[in-house]
């Protein structure tokens, strides 16, 4: 039986990988997340389906749009790092979607009422008027978002004890709230604890390295002695499990 990968080779591993994207396939048999059991990427082809024209918030790679089946007439989406921009504008190419650059935390680069669907899976900032005001008059928002305390057993885990106060990203409640206060009416808001496993220590740095806000300014030398720790732990006692929160919301402009 051919020996485990020594820690210095899993951490090389690790930051070998393109972060480029929002393609998870890499994680196959080192890591796992559960699946909320409203199914967004069914939600979505669903709503797609029905709509005329349609945008993408933070669309990443473009990697999830791209898999809908029907496509509505127009199609945009908006992503805020260049190298994701020109990959979701391959992705979404044969969609005949338009992908522009904007960032988080930036006005839509769209006229008022443009668009009867708005989606966005996993945004990290949300501009709830800015939706409301590119939503035509009956139009809908449909969005997949974490939830607060999303992996705090591995942030923790890395930065020691957090504050458990308000968080940088709400819960429900707050969603609710927001959207409420830009104008729109709640249709639906559903919450979901999910488990996350990582197999190794190459699975943690990838995945550090990926999703930037789980532990801010990470880098492998910063945080070798913890690394180190967790490569340990994993070793004696099997996978390391944090948990993810996930909330779907579904608002529509009166």
């Amino acid at each position: 039986m051919a020996a485990a990968p020594a820690f210095e080779e899993l951490l090389a591993e690790g930051e070998a990988v393109p972060v480029e994207g929002w393609d998870f396939s890499w994680f196959e048999g080192r890591a796992t997340e559960g699946r909320p059991s409203w199914g967004y990427s069914r939600l979505l082809a669903e709503r797609m389906a029905g709509a005329a024209a349609a945008l993408d918030i933070q669309t990443g790679g473009g990697e999830v749009l791209a898999q809908i089946p029907h496509p509505p007439p127009v199609l945009a989406a908006t992503e805020s790092w260049p190298p994701n921009v020109e990959i979701a504008r391959r992705n979404l190419a044969p969609l005949g979607a338009s992908v522009a650059e904007a960032g988080d935390l930036a006005d839509l680069p769209f006229p008022a009422e443009s668009f009867d669907l708005v989606v966005s899976r996993h945004p990290t900032e949300v501009r709830w008027h800015e939706i409301a005001r590119v939503l035509r008059p009956g139009g809908t928002y449909l969005s997949q978002q974490v939830g607060a305390g999303t992996n705090r057993e591995l942030y923790e885990f890395m930065m020691g004890p957090q504050p458990t106060g308000p968080e940088r990203i709400p819960q429900a409640a707050f969603i609710e709230g927001a959207a409420s206060a830009a104008g729109l009416v709640v249709v639906d808001l559903r919450e979901q604890a999910l488990r996350v496993v990582f197999n190794d220590v190459a699975a943690v740095v990838y995945f550090l390295r990926k999703v930037l806000w789980t532990v801010p300014g990470f880098t492998v030398d910063g945080y070798r002695d913890r690394l180190a720790r967790l490569h340990d732990r994993i070793q004696a006692e099997g996978p390391f499990v944090a948990h993810s929160r996930r909330v779907l919301i579904e608002a529509r402009k009166p």
